[in-house]
């Protein structure tokens, strides 16, 4: 799948695992444009990629922007004419989020306004450059907390304990998005899945997580890179698929 002609989307591109993310497909032979809500840190995660050699750009997208998205697309439509491989990769957590009979309800609306809404919005505005491209690729970053299974299932340890429900919800409806998309898709060449990275040490978690940005990112650029013959509409981790 490397190929110079390749134009991969990161969101959340500029730091922790969507950095990673955009160097790894760089590193493939993509072109890859990072989403960041700050064109200054954007340039700067650009400028790191290209001192190693490599071939990025970066493109301003604000999660809770949908006009910006938009017109993101269109910049995107015009320099380039088609897009290859989306990464919705951009989301956040919130200090006043925590379980349902405490969590701030602020909080769980700018937590599915960032994690879910935003990555529809950005897939959206983008599916008509991903239709133009010969077999289009679109990787939704998940989390086990997203798994209504894991959820409910006391031997999930450790995340079974964290109950975040703005974040935990969030990351559920954005693989009810991933199910539903590749259904929508499936007569299409565009591949749709939802890839569960591990416990990742970036801003989120406070670097608390067992990976490094490096390593969480390689399972969602190796389903970015899938051939002919992949699958749609999973849920996967490292090794194995995650319950829904």
């Amino acid at each position: 799948m490397a190929d110079k002609n390749r134009i991969a989307l990161v969101t959340g591109g500029n730091k922790g695992i969507g950095l990673e993310i955009a160097r790894q497909l760089a590193e493939a032979g993509n072109l890859v444009i990072i989403g960041s809500r700050s064109s200054v840190r954007g340039q700067t995660a650009v400028e790191d990629l290209r001192s190693c050699g490599l071939e990025a750009e970066t493109i301003v997208i604000d999660m809770n922007d949908h006009a910006g998205i938009a017109t993101a697309a269109q910049t995107i439509r015009l320099q380039h004419g088609h897009l290859d491989i989306l990464i919705n990769n951009a989301g956040m957590g919130d200090a006043e989020d925590g379980p349902p009979t405490s969590s701030s309800i602020e909080a769980v609306k700018r937590t599915m306004d960032t994690n879910f809404v935003g990555p529809l919005a950005v897939t959206q505005a983008m599916l008509p450059l991903l239709r133009k491209a010969t077999a289009a690729r679109i990787v939704n970053v998940s989390s086990h907390c997203g798994s209504l299974s894991v959820n409910g299932d006391p031997n999930w340890s450790p995340y079974y304990s964290m109950r975040f429900l703005g974040y935990n919800a969030s990351k559920a409806a954005l693989n009810m998005m991933t199910v539903q998309l590749a259904e929508e898709l499936r007569d299409t060449s565009i591949v749709v899945n939802a890839v569960c990275p591990g416990c990742v040490k970036t801003d989120l978690n406070g670097h608390s997580g067992d990976l490094t940005p490096a390593d969480g990112a390689r399972l969602p650029v190796e389903y970015a890179l899938l051939g002919d013959d992949a699958v749609s509409g999973r849920f996967v981790e490292a090794g194995a698929e995650v319950p829904w």
